[in-house]
């Protein structure tokens, strides 16, 4: 099982950036599919995630109105669009598979991607 996330970068505050996560090795529709974040120091927090059919979405509420997530099962693909970013975003994000629950504890996750760093600094 692979989580290939893509598309962190450096971007100024009220910049936006797009993550990518492409899964292979695992039935894609039948997981749930989210995104955790972690800062340097602190512990991994849930920032968002998607049903399996992609019809619910899930997220923090300091994110919440800024980021959006959604996912192409035809591409095996979670996304999420992030706009209006601030410092306080900056950290390692991970792109996460949850087989039975709702991808949004990370106890529960199935399976972990390697991570892709957003830093938000002017």
């Amino acid at each position: 099982v692979q989580l290939q996330a893509s598309g962190g970068g450096s971007v100024q505050p009220g910049g936006s950036l797009r993550l990518s996560c492409a899964a292979s090795g695992v039935t894609f529709r039948t997981y749930a599919m989210g995104w955790f974040r972690q800062a340097p120091g602190k512990v991994r927090e849930f920032v968002a995630a998607i049903s399996r059919g992609g019809g619910l979405q899930y997220y923090r509420d300091s994110v919440k109105g800024r980021f959006t997530i959604s996912r192409d099962n035809a591409k095996v693909t979670v996304y999420l669009q992030m706009n209006s970013l601030k410092s306080e975003d900056t950290a390692v994000y991970y792109c996460a598979a949850d087989r039975y629950t709702s991808a949004r504890h990370p106890r529960a996750i199935s399976y972990w991607g390697k991570g892709t760093l957003v830093t938000v600094s002017s």
